[in-house]
């Protein structure tokens, strides 16, 4: 068994961990939030078998109008549908289509208007699923998948059977639900996964069943696709790589995908900054010009109207002015009443110098406290008591007599001198300070108000109309400039989030790719030859080798050295080669023990494809010879009797009496 993805005996993660430089863990964060695996399992046995068809209903028009009821059986090998032309060949192919696929790839609405019932039964990897539609005017009105434990089981019912087993998988009840339902439960019974590329660089687009179908069913001799049915997002490729069972082919693209759109993401993000910036930096350059304009225009008409300068200006200067006259007065307010507060001093100082030198009494209790109320009870110290207390000698507090020693006269005499110079000395400083609040108070006071001279006039220039609109016009602007942001700076643990995972998808498709790269010598040599050999079997004599890429570009090379891309061969090639490369798929998987095509191909009509008599019957041969060997099933359809007659056996030949329907 091929292994999945080996290379040396480091582990995904860690290779990818070790390519990108950053932490496994990190790698592993990343496949985890795409819900990815690192482990890949190869695929598993994915055989698809037609077991039998039945089809019912009434046909109109004129061939054999009528009920009818009719049951096909398939076996392994090359069946052979025969009949005339317009006959119902086709329509088999394409009502096991509508089965399998879960809508008909060309199936006529007249056929689809004649079925009541359609039955399909298959075998997937060795399971037996029965599809059970039943059908109104050529649309499913309600379809049911059944499985059995032996494709006998299934033969004659339509409805679960708990007796034979019979049970139910899916059930539908409009062709949109049944085709949704059909597509995942043969990818899950196939082992298959949804195939998944960018679409327009930032979104994804996915390709499911219809799309490997299309490797079963193999188109027209006249398209120039190798594998599939659509060239677009590289599907033949992919079709291919997952029919070799590649290590982790479909995990591949998603890695890819997901890298591109991540990557286009980040590339479209960083062009819309820089435009954004951009647009952003123009838009403010503009406004910063009009403001300009606007503010000289503004200046122009207050000039005209008798005034300098912006209005804002001189209510602010006003405002400035009428706070500072405040303060100044309240300054003002306080040295006057210092200078009120020292005069008293000074007045207070001199008269008890006076009274010091004519009283015995007042030099007596200079010392001593000159309350003006008493020091208890607060009451006022009256005129009287003082006058009593200068002439009687008696205290003008309490009354009582004051001793008069007058030893130290003249001390107390020049200590009063000395604390009146000391208050007329203070008094000459506060007065002085007095006299500097009152001229900075005036002179603020005249400053105001001519500030406010100017702001009147100002407001009533700027009442004019033309005025009001300039300045409705520049505070617009400013406004416009003020609320216009800057664009946030790309950066932070985003930023450096989406850089790692970026380098681990890079690292990964790498990773994945290589080991893509390398599993695929061997199976592509092996493949090539296979399709050179198989390709001269069906009658191409003249080829000498293929050569196929991992992007399913086929170039033939005749004898004598001509070659020729897969595209321009003759349409009777192309279906050699394709149907050579369907079965050289399932004999390089089973020399190298790998899942690979389901071993159902349908084949339409391929005598119509410039296939001459001689050329057919070696082409039939040669399949049916091949088909037999390798146990695959092929289901060709052809007009031609004697041909089926020659090559095949009646148990491989459903045949309709000529002229007449095959069912």
């Amino acid at each position: 068994m091929q292994e999945p993805l080996a290379s040396g005996e480091a582990l995904l993660d860690t290779r990818i961990a070790a390519r990108a430089k950053v932490t496994a863990d990190q790698v592993r964060d990343v496949f985890a939030t795409y819900g990815w695996p690192l482990v890949f399992t190869p695929a598993r046995p994915r055989a698809l078998r037609l077991v039998r068809l039945r089809m019912a209903g009434v046909r109109a028009g004129k061939i054999a109008p009528g009920a009818f009821d009719t049951t096909l059986s398939f076996t392994t090998g090359l069946t052979a549908l025969v009949a005339s032309n317009f006959r119902g060949k086709t329509s088999v192919l394409e009502l096991i289509t509508w089965c399998l696929r879960g809508t008909p790839r060309e199936l006529q609405s007249g056929v689809r208007g004649w079925l009541n019932h359609l039955d399909l039964d298959i075998t997937v990897a060795g399971q037996p699923l029965g599809f059970r539609l039943d059908i109104d005017d050529g649309v499913i009105s309600s379809a049911t998948v059944l499985t059995a434990p032996v494709a006998s089981a299934l033969c004659d019912t339509r409805v679960p059977d708990p007796a034979q087993q019979v049970t139910v998988l899916l059930q539908a009840t409009s062709e949109q639900s049944y085709a949704e339902l059909v597509a995942n439960l043969m990818l899950d019974r196939l082992d298959l996964s949804q195939m998944v590329n960018t679409l327009n660089e930032t979104s994804t687009q996915t390709h499911g069943w219809p799309a490997y179908f299309a490797a079963l069913y193999l188109g027209s001799a006249s398209t120039k696709i190798l594998l599939g049915d659509q060239k677009m997002s590289g599907l033949p490729g992919r079709l291919l790589q997952v029919f070799l069972d590649l290590p982790a082919a479909a995990a591949l693209t998603r890695v890819k995908t997901a890298h591109d759109v991540r990557r286009n993401e980040a590339q479209a993000r960083r062009a819309e900054r820089e435009r954004e910036a951009a647009q952003r930096s123009e838009e403010r350059t503009r406004i910063e010009a009009e403001l300009e304009a606007a503010r000289a225009r503004l200046a122009e008409l207050t000039a005209a109207a008798g005034h300098h300068g912006s209005l804002t200006d001189l209510a602010r200067e006003a405002a400035r002015l009428a706070g500072q006259v405040a303060d100044a007065r309240v300054v003002n307010d306080d040295a006057q009443r210092a200078e009120q507060s020292a005069r008293i001093d000074r007045q207070r100082a001199a008269k008890r110098l006076a009274d010091v030198r004519e009283s015995k009494i007042a030099r007596a209790l200079f010392q001593g406290l000159d309350p003006d109320a008493c020091p208890r009870c607060d009451q006022a110290i009256t005129t009287d008591r003082r006058y009593r207390e200068h002439d009687s000698h008696a205290c003008a507090v309490c009354d009582r007599p004051v001793a008069t020693d007058d030893a130290e006269a003249a001390e107390v005499i020049a200590e009063a001198e000395d604390r009146l110079a000391a208050a007329v000395e203070a008094e000459r400083q506060v007065r002085a300070h007095a006299e500097s609040t009152r001229d900075r108070l005036s002179t603020l006071t005249a400053a105001l108000t001519a500030a406010d001279e100017l702001l009147r006039n100002a407001q009533a220039a700027t009442e004019l109309p033309e005025v009001v609109q300039a300045q409705q016009r520049v505070w617009r602007l400013e406004g416009a400039l003020e609320v216009l942001p800057d664009l946030p700076s790309p950066g932070g643990d985003d930023a450096a989030n989406e850089a790692v995972t970026l380098r681990v998808l890079d690292a990964a498709v790498k990773v994945l790719e290589a080991d893509n790269k390398n599993a695929a010598v061997a199976l592509f040599a092996d493949l090539e030859r296979e399709v050179a050999d198989l390709s001269r079997r069906f009658g191409m004599l003249s080829l000498e080798n293929v050569r196929i890429d991992r992007a399913a570009r086929l170039q033939v090379t005749q004898d004598g050295g001509g070659k020729d891309w897969f595209s321009d061969c003759n349409p009777g090639a192309r279906l050699r080669l394709r149907i050579a490369l369907v079965i050289a798929l399932l004999r390089v998987g089973a020399a190298h023990g790998v899942s690979t095509h389901p071993g159902l191909v349908m084949i339409d009509s391929p005598k119509a494809e410039e296939v001459q008599d001689l050329d057919a019957t070696v082409l039939f041969r040669e399949l049916a010879a091949i088909a037999g060997e390798q146990g695959i099933q092929v289901v060709i359809t052809t007009r031609d009797y004697d041909l089926v007659h020659t090559v095949l056996d009646a148990k491989h030949t459903i045949e309709a009496i000529e002229n007449e329907p095959l069912w």
